[in-house]
């Protein structure tokens, strides 16, 4: 098959979740198709990121793109005026029209058998509907992810802003949903809220994998008694959301039974108040973004996911698990993972189970060694990124072949106008 990816960033590093899920998923696809990889420029486009895109694909493409930098003055007027659009804010900063132009001068000029948008966001570069198979590549369902931050807001202004662009989200979502060919969900509980709330029928899912090879104890660090560690993006508001939530609610119950605990933020782009966190509690080591996370995981005696809001899986889940990390989660955290409380997993999510599943496993030696040695067995023998990255070229495939049976693709149908 052609195939004509588009994503809004390159993929390396490989510091996010999503941008390792589509690594893998590309770089099995590149094997046996033909794969062009549209993206925008970025200044922050290293020579070693653009080189490095031939892993995952044949042909690489980059177009302008203006975007006003976060938190500037610029920023918070677009956010403003944001609440006259019928567009959630974060897909409307990603509208450009030289990414429109972009996507419409390849597809006439080239016949390409299947068109991926990875991420909804890249959806509304989409002047009109691809005579190629059209597939979208959901990683969250965007609007359950606003939903979450609506319903844990405390402060009045955010809580208002956050009910907006949750309403705004779910009639784009389940629009774009239903416009594509099929949608490819992250598990199975995600295609099942797909095709309740919007009404798609043609969603498929994908497992969650985990490269196994990468991920494992390398014996050379030394566990630190009561130490806790958690992984991410720390720009992403559900992951920042999450640690103060274990700072402020879980933390002080923890210290309360052992004084010596210790947590350390692992990951890129850390906001100020989180900063500041690391600054003024000798507790809390906040690193940001590091060459590898490694040897923060395989040092801690614990792994925490603390997270009220998200979408999607926690790829950071089966990396700890591979590592050989006993963990401790909220049930959205391990949301869309087959992983089970008391045998690969601790859940809890009220602040003061979390405390107590952490204080369990920091105490309990036998507790926290039987979680370990299960989730690693679990992860090593079913989720290897292989089994994802075949069924995802199988859907694929699936999907083009019913289609061009069917002859069902409109060229010049009109969309997100």
């Amino acid at each position: 098959m052609k195939i004509l990816w588009i994503n809004c960033e390159l993929l390396h590093p490989l510091d996010k979740g999503g941008k390792i899920r589509t690594c893998e998923m590309l770089e099995h696809l590149k094997q046996d198709h033909d794969v062009t990889y549209l993206t925008f420029e970025d200044p922050s486009h290293t020579p070693e990121a653009i080189e490095r895109a031939g892993q995952y694909c044949d042909r690489l493409i980059r177009t302008p793109r203006r975007i006003s930098r976060k938190f500037s003055v610029r920023f918070y007027f677009e956010l403003l005026m944001n609440l006259l659009s019928p567009l959630p804010f974060v897909l409307q900063r990603y509208r450009s029209k030289s990414m429109q132009d972009a996507i419409e001068d390849e597809l006439s000029a080239s016949d390409y058998d299947v068109v991926v948008a990875d991420f909804l966001v890249t959806s509304v570069n989409f002047r009109k509907r691809p005579n190629a198979t059209w597939l979208l590549f959901q990683h969250n369902v965007e609007s359950l992810i606003w939903q979450r931050h609506f319903e844990v807001e405390k402060n009045m202004l955010k809580k208002l802003y956050f009910y907006n662009q949750w309403k705004k989200m779910v009639a784009y979502e389940r629009a774009a949903c239903n416009k594509f060919d099929a949608v490819i969900a992250v598990s199975q509980v995600e295609r099942h809220i797909m095709r309740a709330a919007f009404g798609s029928i043609r969603v498929y899912d994908v497992p969650t994998g985990v490269n196994t090879d990468y991920f494992q104890p390398s014996g050379d660090e030394t566990v630190r008694p009561y130490s806790l560690v958690f992984t991410g993006s720390m720009d992403y508001l559900p992951n920042d959301d999450g640690i103060h939530y274990f700072v402020e609610q879980i933390l002080p119950a923890v210290k309360r039974a052992l004084p010596d605990v210790t947590l350390t933020v692992v990951g890129r782009n850390p906001l100020p108040g989180l900063v500041e966190l690391g600054k003024t509690d000798s507790s809390i080591t906040v690193t940001g973004r590091v060459d590898d996370v490694r040897p923060y995981i395989e040092r801690a005696a614990a792994y925490i996911v603390p997270l009220r809001i998200g979408g999607g899986t926690r790829l950071k889940i089966y990396e700890a698990m591979a590592m050989g990390q006993c963990i401790v989660s909220t049930s959205v955290g391990a949301e869309g993972l087959p992983v089970r409380h008391g045998e690969e997993i601790l859940l809890a999510d009220s602040a003061e189970d979390f405390a107590d599943s952490i204080i369990k496993v920091l105490t309990d030696e036998q507790l926290a060694g039987d979680l370990r040695c299960s989730a690693a067995a679990m992860v090593r023998a079913h989720f290897g990124w292989d089994r994802t990255a075949n069924a995802f070229a199988e859907i694929c495939q699936r999907v083009h072949l019913v289609d061009s049976a069917d002859q069902v693709s409109v060229a010049s149908h009109e969309l997100f106008s």
